[in-house]
């Protein structure tokens, strides 16, 4: 079906905008955090949010003001859930995974690979971006919360704050 009305034109332009800005008016309250690149339930929320908006744009069945308080609710929970796991430790493993070392001290982890469902190949590549030449350079590479892999040198290792907290 290529078109319907001019009427459902008229209504995704009229809900889509003033959805749009409620959207906005949301996250601007909530924070940065709400749409950070923290952990998986941090993008659960975003594809959430992403999803409702869709719905409020394109379903007669959903009124602006629900969508609205869905929007908002979501953003509400979200907040509800980092401001608890910011301060109470057991809250936090709930929601995110701990990071992984993969790599400590040069030595590769085929364990912890296995584990995290990862390969070496995907390794040597977060070394490269890193600008790092070989595992001799190597302090740790530590998969994170978010997926993302940190790679820290032996020059640049320090006193290992930045390690505390990885899994083995």
């Amino acid at each position: 079906m290529w078109f319907d009305s001019w009427n459902d034109v008229w209504r995704v332009v009229a809900v889509g905008a003033a959805a749009y800005v409620a959207l906005v008016l949301v996250l601007r309250v909530s924070g940065k955090r709400t749409l950070s690149k923290l952990n998986a339930f941090d993008l659960v929320v975003t594809v959430a949010l992403g999803s409702t908006l869709a719905t409020i744009l394109l379903s007669s069945d959903v009124a602006w003001a629900e969508g609205a308080v869905a929007l908002a609710l979501l953003t509400g929970l979200q907040m509800v859930v980092s401001w608890t796991t910011a301060r109470a430790g057991r809250g936090r493993s709930l929601v995110t995974a701990r990071p992984t070392f993969l790599v400590r001290d040069g030595v590769v982890d085929d364990a912890a690979l296995r584990s995290q469902r990862l390969t070496r190949s995907e390794v040597r590549q977060a070394l490269r971006s890193s600008g790092v030449g070989g595992l001799d350079q190597v302090a740790a590479v530590v998969l994170e919360s978010d997926g993302s892999l940190s790679v820290v040198t032996r020059d640049q290792v320090g006193d290992g704050w930045a390690l505390d907290g990885a899994a083995s």
